[in-house]
């Protein structure tokens, strides 16, 4: 069999993205093994999508038993393991309904077009206004772009749709101004994720939900990166204590396998009668299934109350690191959604951490330039965590002899 390279990606693939010289072969928990069989560990959880490591036994259980019966049927028809996942998310949250779709951005999406159509349908045209904020992320189709509104994404890709205006993250004062009777919905990602691991702060969130209750416009949460638990409850509205109209899951709701959903009322829900919206793939019993495994592990307090604690062991390691190595300003972000803040003397340099991690067996992320960013999986090992801690601390010390020899 001729071997798989690096090459044939710069060859056969659209050069979208640019990804690492090492092909991950295998992976078991918060390990991964490249062609070379070298194995490294595993902070970055496919940007929070790993929730359980990989190759967990349950969810490849899940699957392989699932495979054996439906693969797709097309909405003509529902399936049991959709109508089972849609009453597991109902029960565990303020939901009374669910649609399902492939991915977070197609979630938003979904979440987008029907804020705008109840607004149509319960007042006017007029009430179409979306307010996000700086530094989101809400996907990649053109309307959850242009919601986002980071201009590096949407540069290029004009005319971008209309009505969406962005505000300062966590400024009570800024959208209390913005909103009026136009606005149909608020959306805020409760910690952001691309946007720098930022939390938002009970405050805003509260303000949030009452002036949207006081404008008559909904309250969108984008959960796709901070929900099902990595903030130490199922989602991070819970965490917060502040419940959305609509909220958007994905990421983790399948530990790798391509699922999104939108959460709502069944008030809201009706918007999106027979024809208005819909996904070819959405529902599908192979994506249900496995979500349906996932939320089986994620949603118990075993796991739930095993995010906090690895938290804080986490961020003890980095704070010891930092002492002997001053590197970071601030730990912020929630549960196991952290993001490490380098001072002045390394703004910038985000990326040139991260390539001499995976230089030593240690995959990270970053959230822009001056932000590195973990993203582990839930249930990652004691073992695992000092192991990844001890990787991360060699190669901030060679950046800082490095540093010193320049």
């Amino acid at each position: 069999m001729t071997r798989v390279t690096r090459d044939m990606y710069d060859q056969y693939l659209v050069p979208n993205y640019s990804p690492a010289a090492v092909i991950p072969v295998r992976g078991e928990g918060s390990r991964i093994w490249d062609q070379d069989d070298r194995c490294y560990i595993d902070f970055a959880g496919g940007i929070a999508v790993n929730a359980l490591g990989h190759a967990h036994p349950k969810v490849v259980s899940a699957l392989q038993t699932q495979a054996q019966k439906l693969w797709h049927l097309s909405n003509v028809f529902t399936n049991e393991p959709a109508l089972r996942l849609a009453k597991k998310l109902c029960d565990a949250t303020f939901a009374e309904q669910v649609y399902f779709c492939n991915s977070g951005g197609e979630a938003n999406e979904a979440a987008f077009k029907l804020a705008r159509r109840y607004s149509f349908d319960q007042f006017d045209s007029d009430k179409n206004q979306i307010i996000s904020f700086h530094d989101a992320f809400h996907g990649r189709t053109l309307f959850t772009v242009s919601v986002g509104g980071q201009e590096k994404y949407t540069e290029g890709f004009g005319p971008l749709p209309g009505g969406i205006s962005h505000l300062p993250f966590n400024d009570v004062e800024a959208l209390g101004k913005a909103i009026n009777k136009n606005t149909c919905a608020v959306v805020i990602e409760p910690v952001q994720g691309e946007g720098g691991v930022t939390s938002a702060t009970p405050e805003f969130l509260a303000a949030a939900r009452r002036l949207c209750d006081q404008h008559n416009a909904l309250l969108i949460f984008d959960e796709v990166q901070c929900g099902m638990g990595r903030t130490g409850d199922l989602y991070a509205y819970q965490t917060f204590a502040v419940v959305p109209d609509i909220l958007t899951t994905a990421k983790a709701l399948g530990c790798g396998f391509p699922i999104g959903a939108m959460l709502t009322t069944e008030k809201i829900a009706k918007s999106l009668a027979v024809g208005t919206h819909g996904s070819t793939y959405g529902g599908n019993p192979l994506a249900c299934a496995v979500a349906e495994s996932v939320i089986d592990i994620i949603n118990t307090s075993e796991v739930l109350e095993g995010v906090v604690t690895r938290r804080q062991t986490m961020v003890d390691g980095l704070n010891t690191i930092n002492s002997k190595y001053p590197m970071f300003e601030e730990v912020r972000g929630a549960g196991l959604l952290i993001g490490w803040v380098l001072n002045d003397k390394w703004k910038g340099r985000s990326r040139e951490i991260l390539n001499q991690c995976m230089s030593n067996g240690l995959m990270l992320l970053v959230a822009g330039p001056d932000v590195v960013r973990f993203a582990p999986s839930l249930i990652i090992t004691d073992q695992e965590i000092a192991e990844g801690l001890q990787l991360l601390e060699q190669s901030i010390n060679q950046l800082y002899e490095n540093s010193l020899a320049a």
